[in-house]
């Protein structure tokens, strides 16, 4: 084991420590903005680490990644991590679906989708 992969593996340890409670924290609310980039930001280093033949640094770099994906899920304020693209109703959805459709094939220019006072 080279020195690096041990040190890098040792912060990743320690990472996984700091987050641990924020997990356990029922009431904890991460925003979407922290915890993806960050679980992104993991995730490629465990990539990278793995191709330079650090693989106790790619695990502790992988479990960092999951650990921060964990936290976008169940700790995301009003679990918004379950819904990236949220709609409020369905039939809402669909209904503006079929209008941005039907504008795209009218031959009616943009201008004139819009009424002037």
């Amino acid at each position: 084991m080279m020195w690096q992969d041990l040190v890098f593996t040792v912060g990743s340890g320690l990472s996984i420590a700091f987050l641990a409670p924020t997990l356990r924290n029922a009431a904890a609310n991460v925003p979407l903005g922290t915890s993806l980039p960050s679980m992104a930001i993991g995730l490629v280093y465990a990539f990278t680490f793995f191709t330079l033949g650090m693989t106790f640094s790619a695990a502790g770099a992988l479990a960092t990644g999951v650990m921060w994906t964990l936290i976008a899920t169940f700790r995301s304020p009003a679990n918004s991590a379950l819904r990236l693209f949220p709609v409020d109703s369905p039939d809402l959805f669909v209904h503006d679906l079929q209008q941005w459709i039907n504008r795209r094939r009218s031959d009616n220019p943009l201008a004139g989708q819009y009424s002037s006072y």
